[in-house]
């Protein structure tokens, strides 16, 4: 991400099962969007929209994540029990993936990455058809994910 960072407030997050909570201080944050052939392989999904951080702001609450290297200069961080990718660090730098941030979190994208490997069907999102959960869906479903901070 190359955009100037911009002022966030406070912010939490952690994984599905609740298992890892992490808080990070107000101060200068910079969101994106990557595209890259690893990002997309590291959350299995199109993009990764991610937050970055300096690590000196993040504290962490219960089991510690599992990191993998994903590559000779970055760690992809999960949580141990239920899987869910939490971020990417390099160095100093966390990049936590948006959709384990609280939905609270002003999360708006500045710039875009990796526009190489960008899915070409992405240009068709916006004259798709667009509806919420369906009703039937959400009678059925029993969640076992925590509840939100």
């Amino acid at each position: 991400m190359t955009n100037a960072p911009q002022d966030y407030p406070d912010a939490r997050g952690g994984c599905q099962c609740g298992a890892i909570r992490f808080f990070i201080a107000a101060g200068p944050a910079k969101a994106g969007l990557c595209h890259c052939r690893m990002c997309q392989r590291a959350t299995g999904n199109a993009f990764a929209p991610l937050l970055e951080v300096p690590a000196a702001r993040v504290s962490w609450a219960g089991v510690a994540p599992s990191e993998w290297a994903s590559s000779n200069i970055s760690q992809r961080g999960f949580c141990p029990t239920c899987g869910t990718p939490l971020y990417l660090r390099t160095d100093d730098t966390f990049e936590f993936m948006a959709g384990c941030l609280s939905p609270d979190v002003p999360f708006l994208p500045q710039d875009q990455g990796g526009m190489e490997a960008r899915k070409s069907w992405l240009d068709a999102l916006p004259s798709l058809p667009a509806h919420t959960t369906r009703p039937e869906l959400l009678a059925v479903v029993v969640s076992h994910q925590s509840k939100e901070d």
